[in-house]
């Protein structure tokens, strides 16, 4: 028979190469990666507290088992440069920026870190939704510059907050945003039937959800095409308020752009570029915009659970595979 024979040590992790892209990790500074070098793995940081250019994943993945993902593009082109390559593990929970179709081929696992950031996310856009409707920003820059200037608000008790994208992040939302009073209709393509909503939240179609909401939230994934232009825009409200935490992916921009500047819009709250940092600053500049660069995640809290699951991901796939095996 196989096994161990008596007093042998069960066998460790074969040694390799890890890469770690993240900005909130790549300092190198987390708990959570102890845990790789503690198991034999040595760390490399491509572009220590910046996102990565595909040239620098180039010259650092060939040699990597594994690969701790941020939110920068992995290519068809960078997957193939990187025979040892087993896992992909995102310390969040997007992979649109993954060619998924290329990892398949090449037998590389991709494991998000399924709602590590979600209560991060969700408290982040409840706050831009305060922000927006009460003009924080507005009246924290013209009190700095010496102008005693003064907007009237408006109170989110009592009115619709729209939530497309029901999903982890949705669902945290909408049990925030009822708690303050706020009415809640929310749309998703898979609503999960084990969910009990509060008794102020109902589901409703898109067209639906534009129509009602003051404010409203994406929190869905991305598609082809935009999920809001200027037609979807157009049935919303006048003066609502957008708030994007999730993908850029998800406007047009040149449509909000319009909506803004004929005051159909009151505010834009984003979290998510396309590039980031962003080179178009259109948006970023447009006074009724609030910009954050991309926080929605970042609190010790969300770091930490979705740095425990990329680690514990790896871990878990490279204890199976020979992980320095070619393909």
């Amino acid at each position: 028979m196989g096994g161990l024979t008596p007093g042998a040590t069960a066998p460790t992790l074969p040694p390799g190469r890890v890469a770690v892209t993240p900005r909130s990790l790549s300092t190198g500074r987390h708990p959570a990666l102890e845990r790789l070098q503690q198991h034999g793995f040595e760390l490399v940081f491509p572009a220590p507290a910046r996102t990565p250019t595909t040239q620098e994943l180039l010259t650092e993945l060939p040699t990597c088992v594994a690969y701790l993902a941020g939110v920068e593009p992995i290519s068809g082109e960078v997957l193939r440069s990187a025979p040892q390559l087993r896992v992909i593990a995102r310390n969040g929970v997007g992979v649109n920026n993954i060619d998924l179709v290329a990892a398949r081929e090449l037998g590389v696992e991709v494991l998000p870190a399924v709602g590590a950031n979600s209560q991060g996310v969700a408290e982040l856009a409840l706050a831009l939704a305060f922000a927006g409707v009460r003009r924080i920003p507005w009246s924290d820059a013209r009190l700095k510059a010496g102008d005693w200037s003064r907007s009237a608000g408006v109170e989110l008790s009592g009115r619709t907050m729209g939530i497309i994208g029901v999903g982890q992040v949705g669902r945290r939302l909408a049990t925030m945003a009822a708690g303050i009073g706020m009415n809640v209709i929310g749309y998703d393509a898979f609503p999960d039937p084990r969910w009990t909503p509060p008794a102020r939240f109902r589901w409703s179609t898109i067209d639906q959800v534009l129509a009602a909401a003051d404010v409203l939230s994406l929190h869905a994934p991305p598609g082809d095409k935009p999920l809001l232009d200027s037609a979807r825009l157009a049935r919303m409200p006048k003066a609502a308020l957008l708030i994007n935490t999730a993908r850029a992916e998800l406007v047009d921009e040149d449509a909000v752009l319009a909506a803004l500047n004929e005051d159909h819009l009151t505010a834009y709250a984003v979290d998510a570029f396309s590039t980031e940092p962003p080179n178009d600053l259109r948006l970023v500049g447009h006074e009724k915009v609030i910009a954050t660069p991309h926080v929605g995640g970042f609190t010790q809290e969300s770091v930490g659970r979705a740095s425990e699951s990329a680690v514990d991901a790896i871990l878990s796939v490279l204890q199976c595979a020979p992980a320095a095996a070619g393909r």
